[in-house]
């Protein structure tokens, strides 16, 4: 009788335990739980779209701030982190390395882990974070020494620790952890230091490796620790040995679709910059890869820009949608045109212009997927006849490197069905120089300035219609809009490098209302609910790509200045 009572407890704590955790079950309807934020997205798909409703254009007037928290120490440099929620605890990162668990009602810090970093770190673009993933009672986020950290989520010990790769070869992470499938699926960063990219599948739980797939053609995968076939074919699309450090780093991490099954990661340039040492398509570089998480092998890839010799990588978000009774993707790509694909089969269903000006193509190719390339615009061969072997042709281009779109995530709302895409005009002069690789060294093979195009805005919200490619309505921007974007009910929301966080009615466009949050916003907003009332949040503090490489850009937003807070809202009574 004894032993029977002593099982009984047993058994009923475990449940007690397993029903406080997060499960698969709750990060697959995480889109449609307005109590909680389980994932970077809003949901695995990232259409980063809340149906709550309580803030609305005509309350919004009410949208007062209720606490914020400031990251505190002299580590402040760009924030790039979108928050998660989950009973009553709010998890998120910051500059450094650092993570976060605060009480979502009064702001007070409950714990902090600060990753003790090494010298010699080579992060491409700021020692930033862009989130956390929750597995049970998990919270799991990477470092800028190319290591992934599980915390306990009450406690903030340290679990788990597991190395990816070699952070002085110029390996690094900054992306936030995708799970689904039971899985934890990550990238690398490190594009800029002819890395060789990959995707990996772990075990939430412990950190084990389940899978690994680089993104890099002709590299072997591996799952169960057995190999799982050579990415592609060696040397299809790469010539000589440059497959052997081809970047493509996936740095900006993935969506999952549970309607197709399968994991989507946006691919980052192919190195060296100079596509002239490495002719050829130079898969699957700044490309689209669909993953099945089951066997960890690529169902199917397309290639946004084949043979990039601009630095428009193709991380940006994947984002899955129903159009037209079909499962579809949408990427707004860093090389200024809108694609839609079938999610299933990656075919090419829509291509068009989302930025002003494009000039490295003409168009993109709907038939064969094929972008048509303004052969005048890609920078010239160093070591062309009657060149100096120091530097090739330089041209201007548009978009400039960092893109008609870059980290800052677009959102999607089925209510309307626009994508609210945060959008930067802006060119570049570019020439290509000799280049050799050296481990842990930059491998650009290229120069460049970055130069405004019009005088009266570089950053644009816009919202635009997947379908027809039409342009429903835009919000200028001073500076470069680096934050991404959340819709709620009927309202958009966004940050701006000037401080504020923004609203605007999702149909028309009419900004409804701004708030200072004392820095620049570079952070997607999320929100949710807790005891009936809505709640948005966003994390400040300016910094990332723009103030490092922006060149004249970064010159016109100097008086910008740097901070980390999270500020969170609700309407006053």
């Amino acid at each position: 009788m004894k032993r029977t009572l002593l099982s009984l407890m047993i058994m009923a704590a475990t449940a007690h335990v397993g029903a406080q955790g997060v499960t698969d079950a709750m990060i697959a309807n995480d889109a449609k739980s307005p109590e909680n934020v389980l994932s970077w997205g809003l949901g695995t798909q990232g259409q980063r779209h809340s149906d709550l409703n309580g803030i609305t254009a005509k309350n919004i007037s009410k949208l007062v701030p209720v606490w914020s928290m400031s990251f505190g120490g002299e580590k402040q440099r760009g924030q790039q982190s979108q928050p998660l929620v989950n009973k009553g605890k709010m998890f998120v990162t910051a500059s450094y390395s650092r993570i976060y668990a605060v009480d979502t009602k009064t702001g007070e810090k409950l714990w902090k882990y600060e990753h003790r970093l090494p010298e010699g770190i080579m992060p491409c673009c700021d020692v930033i974070n862009r989130g956390a993933a929750l597995y049970d009672n998990l919270v799991i986020f990477g470092t800028l020494d190319a290591q992934l950290v599980a915390l306990d989520q009450d406690t903030g010990k340290v679990v788990w620790r597991e190395k990816i790769d070699d952070y002085s070869a110029g390996y690094s992470y900054t992306a936030a952890p995708l799970i689904a499938q039971g899985l934890l699926m990550t990238g690398v960063s490190g594009g800029e230091f002819g890395v060789v990219g990959r995707v990996e599948a772990r075990d939430p739980k412990t950190g084990k490796m389940v899978w690994s797939r680089p993104v890099v053609e002709g590299h072997m995968g591996y799952k169960d620790g057995k190999e799982n076939g050579i990415s592609g074919t060696t040397n299809a699309s790469w010539p000589g040995e440059t497959w052997k450090t081809g970047g493509a780093t996936p740095w900006l991490g993935g969506t999952y679709d549970p309607q197709t099954g399968l994991a989507y990661f946006g691919t980052g340039n192919p190195g060296p910059w100079n596509s002239h040492v490495r002719k050829g398509d130079n898969l699957y570089s700044a490309s689209t890869v669909a993953i099945d998480p089951k066997t960890g092998k690529i169902v199917w890839h397309y290639q946004n820009t084949p043979n990039d010799g601009w630095d428009y990588d193709g991380v940006n978000e994947f984002i899955t949608f129903d159009m037209d009774g079909k499962r579809m993707g949408a990427k707004a790509d860093r090389n200024g045109f809108f694609y839609v694909n079938d999610a299933t089969t990656g075919k090419l269903v829509n291509a068009f212009p989302f930025v002003k000006k494009v000039t490295w193509a003409t168009g993109i190719d709907l038939k064969t997927g094929r972008p048509n390339f303004d052969d005048t615009n890609r920078p010239g061969d160093p070591t062309a006849a009657g060149g100096d072997g120091a530097k090739g042709k330089s041209v201007f281009s548009a978009p400039g490197f960092l893109g008609g779109k870059n980290q800052m995530p677009m959102a999607y709302s089925p209510r309307t069905g626009l994508f609210y895409v945060p959008t930067n005009e802006w060119g570049m002069e570019i020439w290509n120089e000799p280049i050799t690789y050296k481990k842990g060294a930059a491998f650009l093979g290229a120069g460049f300035t970055i130069k405004p195009l019009f005088d009266d805005h570089i950053g644009s919200l816009r919202a635009i219609d997947p379908k027809t490619g039409k342009v429903a309505w835009e919000v200028k921007n001073n500076a470069p809009l680096w934050g991404g974007v959340l819709t709620a009910g009927d309202l958009v929301f966004w940050g701006t490098p000037e401080g504020y966080l923004k609203a605007a009615d999702a149909k028309t466009g009419k900004v409804v209302w701004q708030f200072q949050t004392g820095s620049g916003v570079v952070a997607p907003p999320i929100t949710w609910t807790e005891n009936g009332e809505q709640y948005v949040s966003v994390v400040s503090g300016w910094g990332g790509a723009v103030p490092l490489w922006g060149g004249e850009v970064a010159k016109k937003v100097n008086f910008l200045e740097q901070g980390g807070s999270v500020w969170t809202f609700k309407l006053m009574k």
